[in-house]
């Protein structure tokens, strides 16, 4: 069972994934196909088959907080820009242009990794709302490496309850909504972060664009304001009130058994997360560089508005991904989207030297590689970071996973500048871009076939099924299954809680009833 996902033989990892295809693709069946397919653990629940608004809520409620992380990631980008234009060579030869960026994205990994474990082990809500709290307080002050934490600890707390509460719509919808109150939300900031500067621009003028990064950074407190009085209304999900281990004392958490079980497909999807982030998300923080650089002479305004351009691109990639999504599954829609992505990148920086002198031909074809990325893991990653573990642990796997990406997005502010500036030559200014694209369309063609053929497969109700198999796996290794949910300190050994009924049963009941 700890060895689950890990291919038998060379016939089951080159083949293996055929089996599955059946349980994620799903755009050949009706609605009523999905409902009849649709695993939940009660019987007695009905399932759902249209979108109701209770459920609909409080998914996007929780998952809107990425906003800002879209927002200011997109922001640093224009600070270095500023800061560019004010200090000059001062600036762009010293390692100022990396360690802006850097210091966020390390307080990005430490709130991601105790913001996980606190939504696992001390409260989902109230973990939320401890971060919601921190982003409002430390975007106001600019307080950068504080803000990286708060920015953090919202994907282990926002996105987990976001997925929770969209398990509870019907099949064949989930995942679309999840992307969309998430990853879409994500890319939602970055086009706002790039217009709000350019309005500014026109307000304050060049003469005053220490006031200007300000402002566009002070902005960003705006939706987690609103979102906080939102989100007060707002209850843990069903299925962590019924599985979650608070009460399970440090020395009886089953560690070992978590990561035996876990450790295989949680490396694979950090992997494609640490990739992804490398190859692509670094380098789209240096976007506002990169138009300088191609279009030098012209005003800040217009290279701006080209920023824009570039930014809008992510938006129809992260909305028909969600569709693709639900329709071919998040493993299918993410390796190829990435993979697409790839073969441009090498057309791309194949073509560079005539690109770079049509800045219109330029800004289609980076939008195509952008669009492709966002349709692939832009969002799908953290799709798969929530589908691929069970309830009680999901907060620390997606905490793990999405730092792995951040770290990722780490080394990317410190590789790509020096390979920018290794490669920077008189003879041949194409290589300056050529290489960083080179490298970054190789590690998308790598992240594919990992994808492809290491990735667990992740049905419609991929959830129900991990939580099932996750509670009988620790019923089967020892682990007293009654001491998860609530009260369950007062539930005997050999009973288990039915929270609908709230009457006592045997433990000798299948399995799926613990979950009911």
């Amino acid at each position: 069972m700890a060895s689950r996902d890990l291919p038998h033989s060379l016939n089951d990892l080159a083949f293996g994934w055929i089996k599955h295809l059946k349980e994620e693709i799903i755009i050949n069946k009706n609605s009523q196909q999905l409902v009849d397919e649709d695993f939940q653990p009660d019987e007695d629940v009905t399932k759902e088959t249209k979108v109701k608004l209770n459920n609909l809520w409080p998914a996007f409620a929780s998952g809107a907080g990425l906003f800002a992380d879209g927002y200011v990631n997109n922001s640093i980008g224009i600070v270095m820009a500023c800061l560019k234009i004010l200090y000059g060579d001062e600036f762009t030869k010293s390692n100022a242009i990396s360690n802006i960026g850097s210091i966020g994205f390390v307080g990005t990994v430490v709130g991601q990794l105790s913001f996980g474990y606190i939504s696992d082990r001390v409260a989902r809500k109230g973990g939320m709302m401890t971060a919601n709290i921190m982003l409002i307080a430390f975007t106001l002050l600019c307080a950068v490496g504080s803000w990286g934490v708060a920015i953090g600890a919202e994907y282990p707390t926002s996105s987990v309850i976001a997925s929770e509460f969209a398990n509870q719509l019907p099949a064949g919808k989930r995942n679309r909504y999840f992307i969309w109150f998430t990853g879409f939300m994500i890319d939602f900031g970055f086009v706002v972060s790039a217009f709000v500067p350019f309005v500014l621009l026109w307000i304050f003028t060049e003469k005053h664009l220490r006031a200007l990064w300000r402002v566009s950074i002070g902005l960003g407190a705006i939706l987690p304001t609103a979102l906080f009085f939102i989100r007060l209304k707002m209850k843990d999900s069903t299925s962590f009130e019924k599985l979650h281990m608070k009460n399970v004392r440090y020395r009886d958490y089953p560690w070992w058994l978590i990561v035996k079980f876990y450790w295989f497909r949680l490396t694979i999807v950090s992997m494609i997360w640490f990739i992804y982030n490398f190859s692509v998300y670094s380098f789209g923080t240096f976007n506002a560089i990169i138009l300088g650089q191609i279009i030098p002479d012209a005003p800040l305004w217009q290279q701006w508005g080209w920023s824009v351009v570039f930014n809008l691109f992510y938006i129809p990639g992260s909305f028909l991904g969600a569709f693709s999504a639900d329709y071919l599954g998040p493993r299918l829609t993410l390796a190829i989207g990435v993979g697409l992505q790839g073969i441009i990148g090498f057309i791309m920086s194949a073509c560079l030297n005539g690109l770079r002198k049509q800045v219109a031909a330029f800004t289609v074809v980076f939008g195509i590689f952008a669009t492709l990325g966002e349709f692939g893991p832009g969002g799908n990653i953290g799709l798969l970071a929530s589908k691929t573990s069970a309830t009680p642990i999901r907060g620390q796997y997606y905490g793990i996973a999405a730092a792995m990406g951040k770290i990722g997005a780490f080394v990317g502010t410190w590789i790509f500048p020096a390979i920018q500036r290794r490669y920077a030559s008189k003879t041949n200014p194409d290589l300056e871009l050529q290489v960083p694209f080179y490298l970054s369309s190789g590690l998308c063609i790598f992240s594919a076939l990992l994808t492809f053929f290491l990735c667990p497969h992740v049905g419609q109700d991929a959830i129900n099924r991990e939580d099932k198999e996750f509670v009988e796996y620790l019923r089967k290794n020892g682990f007293d299954v009654s001491k998860l949910g609530e009260d369950s300190s007062s539930v005997d050994v050999d009973v288990v809680k039915d929270t609908d009924s709230a009457e006592k049963i045997s433990e000798t009941i299948e399995v799926g009833q613990k979950l009911a």
